[in-house]
């Protein structure tokens, strides 16, 4: 477990999730499963889902960063569910990057940021590209810790409850009173080496109108049409559909990095519930 941590240059006490062949593996980790997070489990196993549940004492306290409270997902992807299955045990698993910096969504991307250093199991390009919603189910409502590919509408069909965002914790409550930590959910993370800034189209196009022929060493990302003056700006097209979007992003931000870009600009997502999780990724990455 050491290893993982040391690998990724990450904090002891920021948690990893751990990975299970199926729903009968909770019993090995978790204390107890609220009905909803039963029916989470039931709605979207295998599948994009992480819940948070009360850990049984003795069990994965390193991979939970301490905490009494333990993250899990049964994930979707053939290779993943058979490498489980074969292990016949649950596996810490966190994304194949240095903390902080963009995940990884082809085998060539975790090549790039180990090396040699680790042995890669190769599955192929990530369907879904952004990581699983995480739900913290420990705290007797529900509440969505960080955005994924399922909306909040989805959630709250599937578990028969409201579902509440981490900053809609009521602070007074001691029940409800702080979230876990939890993987992904840090002010600046998913970050590039380029700096990020979210931006409106028209704002965009005033800075390259601004710039015109002498911009340079900039990357941009944008569902609108944008005019460039200049051929050292580099121009990606965003998707119009919510999951396009997440399954590129990534790796999109990791060819910018690749090509020596110093800036990258994006125009920011919509606001419609099913381009939360790319907003929150593009948000974390911003902020670095």
């Amino acid at each position: 477990m050491a290893g993982i941590f040391a690998a990724k240059g990450r904090p002891a006490d920021h948690p990893l999730i751990v990975h299970v062949a199926d729903a009968r593996q909770v019993a090995d980790y978790a204390s107890s499963v609220p009905p909803f997070a039963a029916r989470l489990m039931q709605a979207f196993w295998p599948g994009p889902l992480t819940v948070i549940l009360p850990r049984k004492d003795g069990m994965a306290a390193a991979a939970a960063g301490g905490q009494n409270s333990i993250g899990l997902r049964c994930p979707a992807h053939p290779v993943a569910l058979a490498f489980l299955k074969a292990c016949n045990i649950g596996v810490a698993g966190p994304s194949a990057n240095r903390f902080g910096r963009v995940s990884p969504t082809t085998a060539q991307h975790v090549r790039q940021e180990f090396g040699d250093a680790l042995l890669v199991l190769d599955g192929g390009p990530c369907e879904l590209g952004i990581e699983s919603s995480i739900v913290d189910c420990t705290r007797g409502q529900p509440v969505l810790l960080r955005p994924g590919v399922l909306t909040r509408a989805q959630l709250e069909a599937a578990c028969g409850e409201s579902v509440l965002g981490k900053d809609e914790l009521p602070q007074a409550d001691s029940a409800l009173g702080s979230a876990p930590r939890a993987p992904g959910t840090l002010a600046s993370h998913y970050a590039p080496n380029a700096k990020v800034r979210l931006m409106d189209a028209g704002a965009i196009q005033t800075a390259l109108n601004l710039l015109g022929a002498d911009a340079a060493h900039i990357a941009v990302y944008a569902r609108a049409i944008v005019h460039i003056k200049s051929a050292q700006v580099l121009y990606r097209r965003m998707p119009d559909d919510a999951a396009a979007a997440a399954q590129q992003l990534f790796a999109v931000l990791r060819d910018f990095d690749a090509q020596g870009v110093k800036l990258i600009w994006i125009e920011n997502p919509p606001a419609a519930a099913e381009w939360e999780g790319v907003r929150d990724r593009l948000g974390r990455a911003a902020a670095s």
